[in-house]
């Protein structure tokens, strides 16, 4: 066996093996069982082998060594990622992740090695996607997910192509959620106000509260007295540690703030800080709530609107009460390829927005009772600033018809 000139610890060395062939060896981070891993690479001649030491010396300065540079599936890491990752996400986004990963991601690329990808792989998952009918911001939001996975496979160490880490997401589009005009949203409420459950509606439509909000808003969130609601708390359901088993408790991130209301059923914080904010309500709504307090089903947690037993509302209920509101006021939505749909929930929230705009409310105004903004990142500002919102809500209430 010949060797050659000894080179500096930890660049590497370079010999010819008793067949004649050359060798190359470097140290490549450590194995799972806390030993060396040594990256062995073999040529023809002397000067092929140093060209593939320099290569694989200039992919660990820039990618770091790796557990393991052995393949690994794109499967294999996925599973390996998703532990760490379900420890600083919130539940909501662990749950999205890990059906884009197991319904898209595997099926379509998960047996390949991540080595081995190329941006028509990406694209693949994106393909797939689209033949299965899936929105454009699913198919965006699914490529955000790889990108993520591969990028911190980089960041552990393992070799990803930087293509196929930067092919191209899958298109851009308009958002397809539209509010309500002036004319729909009184249509909507004057079926609502039908309702006892009158006060959610309005609490969506002019107040702009997130589905979210709504559900998980309890009596000791509202100042009577100063005609005010604090939104710090939001119901999530929170996933189970084993799928479908309450005895497995429930998958948090380090650090996360819940509180516990019934069966999988949380009151968690919102995302943001500017998600957390106090919110005037208007004459109306004061009003109808001081007579729904009456007659609300009694709720264990004390929550504004929950179920006739007392728990909590799930989102799919919520939906269908408003879906049967809709239907009934005759209140549908044109998308630009002229079909038309039933208004989304959420889109509530949209014409609240929209109500504002129209009565000519400043964007911080709208912000601060939206909470989108780190415009309003302390409660300090909201209190300053109540009479400015006070009246913006109160002109949108107007403008539906629904004076004291």
């Amino acid at each position: 066996m010949k060797k050659t000139k000894k080179r500096s610890k930890g660049t590497g060395s370079v010999y010819q093996n008793l067949r004649g062939q050359w060798v190359a060896s470097i140290e490549a981070g450590w194995t799972e069982r806390g030993t060396r891993r040594r990256l062995t690479l073999k040529a023809r001649t002397q000067a092929g082998v140093r060209a593939r030491l320099d290569a694989a010396r200039q992919r660990l300065s820039v990618e770091g060594a790796a557990a393991s540079l052995a393949s690994i599936t794109v499967k294999r890491w996925a599973d390996q990622w998703l532990i760490g990752h379900q420890r600083t996400v919130r539940p909501g986004t662990f749950v999205s992740d890990c059906s884009a990963i197991h319904r898209w991601i595997v099926p379509t690329i998960g047996h390949l090695r991540i080595d081995s990808l190329a941006p028509s792989d990406i694209r693949r998952v994106a393909a797939s996607q689209e033949e299965g009918g899936l929105a454009l911001a699913t198919m965006q939001r699914t490529h955000a997910v790889l990108c993520k996975l591969l990028a911190d496979a980089v960041a552990e160490g393992f070799q990803v192509s930087q293509r196929a880490r930067e092919a191209s997401r899958p298109g851009v589009g308009p958002s397809l959620r539209q509010p309500l005009s002036v004319d729909e949203a009184t249509k909507v409420l004057s079926v609502a106000a039908a309702r006892p459950d009158a006060s959610r509606w309005v609490a969506a439509l002019v107040q702009g509260l997130r589905p979210a909000e709504a559900l998980g808003l309890t009596w000791e969130m509202i100042d009577f007295d100063a005609e005010t609601m604090a939104l710090a708390w939001q119901l999530k359901a929170l996933p189970y540690v084993e799928h479908r088993n309450p005895a497995s408790g429930f998958r948090v991130p380090r650090g996360f703030e819940s509180r516990h209301v019934h069966g999988a059923y949380h009151l968690v914080r919102p995302k943001t800080r500017s998600g957390i904010r106090v919110v005037p309500l208007v004459p109306w709504l004061t009003t109808e709530l001081h007579s729904w307090r009456l007659r609300v089903p009694a709720s264990p947690t004390g929550l504004v609107w929950p179920r006739d037993d007392g728990g909590p509302r799930s989102p799919e209920f919520d939906r269908r009460q408003w879906y049967a509101i809709v239907e009934q006021a005759n209140v549908t939505v044109i998308l630009p390829n002229g079909r038309s749909r039933r208004p989304l929930l959420y889109e509530a929230r949209h014409t609240a927005a929209t109500l504002m705009l129209a009565n000519g409310v400043d964007e911080t105004t709208i912000k601060a009772v939206l909470g989108h903004s780190s415009v309003l990142s302390t409660q300090a500002y909201l209190h300053t600033d109540r009479t400015r919102t006070r009246a913006a809500l109160a002109a949108s209430a107007a403008m539906v018809g629904l004076g004291r």
